[in-house]
């Protein structure tokens, strides 16, 4: 099992169309081939600056990789992403 997180900074503000959209956008991922247990998330806490959370999981890498060639994932780091996300910390996990 592999699990995907991302955690995110928007360069637009909290309650602005602009987040409405690219999170809205980022829901649709949750339909593409192989991505289970997807959750949008917001952050509560104070011990750092990010404001938002990705996080899903595949049953192995050739899942994952699929979901990072799939041509909707792409488009939405073409279209969303790259405009959207001020800064990110990318983290991929897989159990011990």
């Amino acid at each position: 099992m592999i699990r995907h997180t991302v955690v995110l900074k928007l360069k637009y503000p909290k309650g602005s169309p602009e987040e409405k959209e690219f999170l809205a956008a980022a829901a649709k991922l949750s339909s593409l081939p192989g991505v289970h247990k997807f959750e949008s998330l917001r952050q509560t806490g104070k011990k750092n600056d990010f404001d938002y959370g990705l996080s899903m999981e595949f049953d192995n890498m050739e899942a994952y990789e699929g979901y990072n060639q799939h041509p909707d994932h792409i488009r939405f780091v073409q279209t969303y992403w790259a405009k959207y996300v001020e800064k990110f910390l990318e983290i991929d996990y897989e159990p011990i």
